[in-house]
Formats: C-alpha cells, sequence, structure tokens
C-alpha cells in the first residue's frame, strides 16, 4: 500500500490538468515537503488514481523515472482561503485520502527540440506506454518532464482504458498500440530490445505486488466485482498476457530517427525515481 502523508498547506493549483491538479505542502512524518496532489474528487473519477497508481509503480519497477507516489490525507478546511470557488468545491469534494507524488523541483516540459532520446530509452518508453495503452504521450501533450538530463514520466490517468468497461477488458486489451503519434516516435525507438529487456519482468508476482499498492477505498463497491482483491486480479489478468506480445503490435511512423547528442540518461546507467 501507498506510504501516507498529511497535507499541512494547500499552494495553489496547477492548470494546466485537466483536473485540476494542485500543489500542496505535506508532512511525512516530520519531514516536509512538496506534492502535486490529484484529487478524488476530480471529475475523472477514482479510476485516474487507481491508473496513476499501477502504471507509475509499474514503471518504477520496470527502471523507469517516475516521481514518487504517495497518499495525501486532505483536510478540506485547507482551501477555505482559496479565492477560486471551483478549487474550493474540489477540495470540499475530496476530503481524506487522494493521490500525490513529488514536486519535482527545476524540471521542465519535454521539448523535442532541445533534448534528444536514444533508440534505446525511447523503446522503453513506447514499449511501456504500449503495455499501458497510454493514449495521452503525443506532442501535444509529452507528459515528460526533463531533469538533469533525466526524462521523467508523468500523467498516467488516462492509461488503460478498459477498465471503464471491464465486460470488454479482454477484448480492449487485445488490441493493438497505434504509437505513430507517440511524441518519441521520430526518436527511432528500439521496440523489439525493448521487449527483450522488459516484457520478462512483467511476471504474475510482480503484477500483483503492483497492485496491492493501490488504496483499498479506490477498488471497492465496483460495479461487476464482490471484493477489492477480484479488482485487483483483473487488472493483473489484463496486463499480464499484453506484455508478452505487445511489441508484435505497435504501430510507428515510417519516419527516419531524429538524430543528435545522446541524453545524459542514455550515457549513464538509468535508475528508478527516487
Amino acid at each position: 500500500m501507498l506510504s501516507e502523508v498529511t497535507a499541512v498547506r494547500y499552494v495553489t493549483p496547477l492548470r494546466e490538468g485537466g483536473s485540476l491538479p494542485g500543489v500542496v505542502e505535506a508532512d511525512d512524518h516530520g519531514t516536509y515537503g512538496t506534492y502535486v496532489i490529484k484529487f478524488t474528487g476530480a471529475g475523472q473519477g477514482r479510476k485516474t488514481l487507481v491508473a496513476e497508481v499501477i502504471c507509475g509503480e509499474l514503471a518504477r519497477r520496470l527502471g523507469l523515472r517516475v516521481p514518487r507516489l504517495v497518499g495525501i490525507r486532505l483536510d478540506p478546511v485547507l482551501g477555505l482561503g482559496e479565492p477560486d470557488e471551483r478549487v474550493q468545491e474540489l477540495l470540499k469534494a475530496s476530503g481524506g485520502l487522494n493521490l500525490g507524488m513529488d514536486f519535482l523541483s527545476g524540471a521542465l516540459g519535454f521539448d523535442p527540440l532541445a533534448f534528444h532520446v536514444g533508440p534505446a530509452e525511447a523503446g522503453r518508453i513506447v514499449w511501456f506506454d504500449a503495455l499501458i495503452n497510454n493514449v495521452d504521450r503525443s506532442w501535444r501533450n509529452p507528459n515528460l518532464l526533463c531533469l538533469h538530463g533525466d526524462l521523467w514520466l508523468i500523467d498516467h490517468g488516462a492509461s488503460m482504458i478498459w477498465h471503464h468497461n471491464w465486460r470488454t477488458a479482454e477484448t480492449a486489451a487485445a488490441k493493438p498500440y497505434d504509437a505513430s503519434d507517440h511524441v518519441l516516435a521520430p526518436y527511432g525507438p528500439d521496440i523489439e530490445a525493448a521487449a527483450a529487456e522488459l516484457a520478462p519482468l512483467v511476471t504474475e508476482e510482480l503484477l500483483t505486488e503492483v497492485v496491492a499498492e493501490v488504496p483499498t477505498p479506490w477498488l471497492t463497491d465496483e460495479p461487476g466485482f464482490d471484493t477489492p482483491d477480484d479488482v485487483r486480479r483483473a487488472y493483473v489478468a489484463a496486463l499480464l498476457p499484453r506484455a508478452g506480445t505487445i511489441h508484435e503490435r505497435i504501430t510507428l511512423p515510417d519516419t527516419e530517427p531524429k538524430t543528435g547528442p545522446e541524453t545524459e540518461s542514455e550515457t549513464e546507467p538509468r535508475g528508478a525515481a527516487k
């Protein structure tokens, strides 16, 4: 289960996101830190947060960089001084446990004109996005941050679209992945190498460990399931077979790879998010 911190101050909304996430300061057992918070009361609902946890924690275990995820306990009273009525309503609707992620101070949004990605790292990210069916990593909305020469993956709430209609999950999870609009498609991603490296790591044991991180209240009363553990097993059942074959069903554009200096993250050993 995610570790939990307690919000002590609401700092500001992040108006770039459709769900209106915000920045808070929180107490992590005596250590204070800054986090991006995503709310249970947002219009997209708790499944967005479930997707964030499963995909983020899976990415971390596969060696991709993702900001540390935590549960954030929120008292709605923290928003009383916020002048925006929409933010006030969102905070009122989100008392209790929400999702937080480390705020990466100094990170910049990914700019294809200023940052080159090598084929190996591009391949790993595209393969991972295909596994989780992430439709939200396009050039219009890369959902990548650059910090000290490294790429960090954020915002996976639009992934695993099959969990919005579990009756079609088996069919949906078997579909191919169209990466023609992926922001890293022009960098010649080495999908075969990524699959050879990462697919064997996606075991039933690993996926079971990952879905165990999702807070139980976010899986409770899911239509068609008797218990939260049944929902967890459904996520494992959808992702496990996809890992072994999705590399054969990734569609990339027929373009020449971009060239340029390797990124720092391609020339130095990779590491999981701190």
